[in-house]
């Protein structure tokens, strides 16, 4: 770092400078409930060995992930050894050292206070070991705790009399979570070292708001990207990356995450003021998403940051009918034969037609960005120019240049109607034919396509022996109709199905 100040206060601004920008914590926060935190910390190491604590930290960092470095590589830094702990003193904790112990309580009554004695005789505090070793902190502890039980006059009660008065803390209580290393260098000297791990309780998710205009299919998009800290930490002035993609994690336990999601704007989705707050490049084989601005991430904060902002985006609604109603739980473990042998298999129908909504992520279509994974919510703008919702689904992650279709809901004014009209089966010549009859009724005012989607379950190799339309096979075991309808009308498609094996 080079100082080009004069020289009376080159010295001090440089120093002030240093202790800032190592106090700025920088993370990279994963979609699946952890982050890496690196920040630079002072450190003034004396020949042999040096008894470091440090207290900056989360109460969900993973001890074995701990990574303590020169970042500019002038020496080498060792930790001998490292304890780390996080169970700062409360009062549950407190009463839980004092069982068996009769303490004094302050109860009030009216204007004036009183001490009551009382033996602890159950403090109530049941601390959870995570899979690190450390006893979760801050507001999760409170499903921790059960009720006490205080022995008073040779009577049990359950809760506390009044505010109890302990003695005085031991050396060894903590406040905060604390790491405490020996370290070995193989230079003496000040630098500042870089100290990163690998922390639980905090994730991140991005949201997806679309409006659709009163008339038509183009939409206008918002999205948000949703930060979760939970880990019993404030980052202060933090430098934020966001990385999208199924990084290997393993998982020892799975954390609960509060579902907070962004609002929409009813303003008009025109171009980022002053540019994006978010940029997006390729890292590894996923996609790393980095904030422009720092920002103060609080413990048990949930943040949002509008990452894109699009105009003018062409999408198709399309209406598909899979008339089939299977349910799957019913026919779990079945393979081809079984479903072969069912003569009732997939005869029940599915009355409804699927609303879709169906988009490409190109830069021809003004997006062209990486999308992570998350929820989509579409809106449609009423005649009084009121944001109605109009569906939400999810969305996997989608590079540039793929296609976005999430499923909105069922439509009201047009409806399907499936029923088989043959089956007949040889079990020693080994064939089956199978029949279907299709209704499709459209009761809105405009003309719709409908995209009868049919499933050939019944074998692997089959044969459409009849057909009233044309269809397109859209893998090995799926056909689909195209169907036109005015209007008010209705349209009857049917074919037949040959399966041999």
């Amino acid at each position: 770092m080079k100082c080009r100040l004069p020289v009376r206060f080159a010295i001090a601004f440089c120093l002030l400078f240093s202790r800032l920008w190592a106090a700025e914590p920088q993370l990279t926060i994963y979609n699946q409930n952890f982050a890496v935190v690196r920040v630079l910390i002072p450190l003034d190491l004396k020949p042999g060995t040096n008894q470091i604590q440090f207290t900056d930290i989360t109460a969900y960092l993973e001890p074995d992930s701990v990574i303590l470095r020169d970042p500019a590589g002038t020496r080498t830094i060792q930790i001998l050894e490292q304890n780390y702990r996080a169970d700062p003193v409360s009062e549950q904790l407190l009463l839980s050292l004092n069982e068996g112990k009769t303490l004094d309580f302050i109860v009030q009554r009216g204007d004036r206070s009183e001490i009551v004695r009382g033996k602890i005789i159950r403090s109530g505090y049941v601390p959870q070991v995570s899979p690190y070793g450390n006893s979760y902190y801050g507001q999760g502890n409170a499903a921790l705790v059960q009720q006490p039980i205080i022995e008073i006059e040779g009577k049990l009660r359950f809760g506390l009399p009044g505010t109890p008065l302990f003695p005085a803390l031991a050396d060894d209580t903590i406040l905060k979570p604390t790491i405490n290393w020996v370290l070995a260098s193989d230079k003496p000297g000040e630098l500042n070292a870089e100290f990163s791990y690998v922390t639980g309780q905090m994730s991140w998710n991005a949201d997806y708001n679309l409006v659709a205009p009163e008339q038509g299919d183009v939409l206008d998009m918002i999205g948000w990207v949703t930060v979760y800290n939970q880990t019993g930490k404030t980052f202060d002035n933090a430098r934020i990356k966001l990385m999208a993609g199924d990084v290997s994690k393993i998982q020892p336990q799975a954390m609960d995450r509060i579902q907070v999601f962004g609002r929409i704007s009813a303003g008009p989705a025109g171009g980022m003021i002053g540019g994006p707050p978010v940029s997006e490049k390729t890292f590894e084989e996923y996609h790393l998403y980095e904030l422009h601005r720092p920002t103060t991430l609080h413990d048990q904060e949930t943040k949002q940051v509008e990452f894109v902002r699009a105009a003018r985006i062409k999408s198709e609604r399309i209406y598909i009918y899979d008339g089939a109603k299977i349910d799957q739980s019913q026919y779990q473990g079945w393979n081809v034969e079984t479903i072969r042998q069912n003569s009732e298999y997939g005869t029940q129908s599915n009355p409804d037609v699927w609303v879709m909504r169906e988009f490409m992520n190109s830069e021809a279509n003004h997006l062209g960005m990486p999308l992570p994974a998350g929820r989509v919510r579409f809106y449609r703008q009423d005649t009084d120019g009121q944001l109605e919702f109009t569906g939400e689904n999810e969305i996997k992650h989608t590079p540039r240049d793929e296609t976005i279709r999430a499923f909105t809901g069922s439509a009201f004014d047009i409806k399907g109607e499936r029923r088989r009209t043959d089956y007949r089966i040889d079990y020693n010549a080994r064939w089956l034919d199978e029949s279907f009859e299709i209704k499709l009724r459209n009761h809105k005012k405009e003309p719709v396509e409908v995209r009868v989607v049919e499933h050939l379950y019944r074998g692997a190799t089959w044969e459409i022996t009849k057909k009233s339309d044309t269809f397109l096979k859209t893998d090995s075991k799926t056909i689909e109709f195209r169907v036109q309808l005015a209007p008010d009308a209705e349209k009857t498609l049917t074919y037949s199905a040959h399966y041999t094996w």
